[in-house]
């Protein structure tokens, strides 16, 4: 569910009308429903009732500093995988006491960071990265508490890009290894083993792979447990998949996530951790543009927007399907018809849908991008010298520029000329 609803013929969010957005700011933007977050946050926070557990927000997303501000507000924790998320996770309000650190390439610099300004866990992923934590801990005289990412080897059944739980992914160490890198762990002076860290991958639509994973977790708890170490914590990662697609069947939902936590991780007594992103913010924004013209080729018609692949790549990185829709309500009755979706950038790649059917599309008219809440403005880029786009959060009846469009000037002033040129 989300708070973008038709109302006397204009698509609002919230009680916002959007063509008063777009006259306010200009096109592109995106805008963000306060309340659609907030609904988003408290769904997983309800699922998991009855547990110890902590959800945390999965900055990479959506950073937005005023997005942070809310989540912090509403009781989250922070899931960061950078030091300037993790700047940005401190300026919004987040304690360091609930800030876990993931990430493959964590530096010695963004690991002093935040053993200074503080932290709940980092999520290692590799020895070498264990080795370089204790150092780091042991000059500034503190101990790290730790969890270690094992890799379960189970297929999550999602895009190759966004699979992170295979034999042949990048992430963490592989489970049959598990004991023996727990054991480094608990030698070194500066580490202290506080849990697990498990991430299968990210957009899942089906419960079976989690199940499968924590199953492992189950069995892996047990034999650490046995080995002597204090396992406390399971941060079971993020990935619950939303549907971009409206027509296609639903994702499961945050109470059969949470129910399935329970069945197979409750009897440990740990506490849980998980890391939800793309279902707290994906359908809580919309990419907003205009079309700039509706252009005639051979045995097709393009609409070709102001927005770009720059301000939303998920269709060129990933072929990636978001609803398309007029900002202004089409009559009933009026037939769609098929048209190519494109951007201006001097790319083909510069496609957001083909043979999209759509309601007939004129130059000026506003559409939106559905679900285009999380990994859009994240993602956006300057590529042609495109300006980021502006963001907007909505609240009730008002709303608020977020992030504003750079000039052409700010974006030339932030180069240097050496003297010598």
């Amino acid at each position: 569910m989300d708070h973008f609803l038709y109302r006397d013929g204009i698509l609002h969010a919230e009680d916002v009308p959007l063509t008063e957005v777009a006259a306010a700011v200009g096109t592109p933007f995106y805008c963000y429903s306060t309340a659609t977050l907030t609904r988003h946050f408290r769904l997983f926070d309800e699922a998991l009732a009855g547990t110890d557990h902590l959800v945390c927000y999965a900055m990479k997303a959506n950073s937005n500093q005023a997005v942070l501000t809310l989540m912090a507000r509403l009781g989250a924790g922070a899931d960061v995988v950078s030091g300037g998320e993790y700047a940005r996770a401190l300026a919004a309000g987040f304690p360091g006491d609930k800030i876990v650190f993931s990430g493959v390439g964590k530096t010695r610099a963004e690991m002093r960071a935040a053993l200074t300004g503080g932290i709940r866990q980092f999520n290692l992923e590799s020895e070498p990265e264990m080795e370089a934590l204790n150092e780091v801990a042991l000059s500034l005289g503190t101990v790290a508490p730790v969890t270690v990412r094992v890799n379960p080897d189970v297929d999550a059944r999602t895009h190759e890009k966004i699979a992170t739980g295979k034999s042949e992914n990048k992430f963490g160490i592989p489970i049959s290894r598990a004991r023996e890198v727990y054991a480094r762990a608990a030698a070194l002076p500066g580490l202290r083993v506080v849990g697990i860290d498990v991430h299968i991958g990210s957009q899942l639509t089906d419960l079976e792979p989690y199940g499968q994973a924590f199953d492992k977790v189950a069995e892996l708890t047990r034999a650490l447990r046995a080995d002597g170490h204090d396992i406390r914590r399971l941060d079971l990662g993020g990935g619950l998949g939303i549907p971009y697609e409206r027509s296609n069947t639903a994702p499961p939902l945050p109470v059969e996530y949470g129910a399935l936590v329970k069945e197979k991780l409750g009897h440990l007594s740990c506490e849980i951790e998980i890391e939800p992103g793309r279902l707290i913010a994906g359908n809580a924004g919309l990419l907003v543009a205009q079309v700039i013209y509706v252009k005639s080729g051979e045995g097709r018609d393009f609409v070709i927007l102001d927005a770009a692949m720059n301000d939303l790549v998920r269709p060129a990185m990933y072929g990636a399907w978001h609803d398309i829709v007029p900002v202004v309500e089409p009559a009933p009755g009026v037939a769609p018809r098929p048209y190519d979706v494109v951007g201006p950038v001097c790319e083909s790649g510069d496609t957001f849908a083909k043979q999209r059917n759509l309601p007939p599309i004129a130059a000026g008219d506003l559409v939106a991008f559905r679900s285009a809440g999380a990994y859009g403005a994240v993602m956006a880029s300057e590529y042609n010298s495109r300006p980021l786009i502006p963001e907007v959060l909505v609240k009730d009846g008002n709303f608020g520029l977020v992030r504003q469009r750079p000039s052409y000037e700010d974006l030339i002033a932030r180069d240097t000329i050496p003297e010598w040129l």
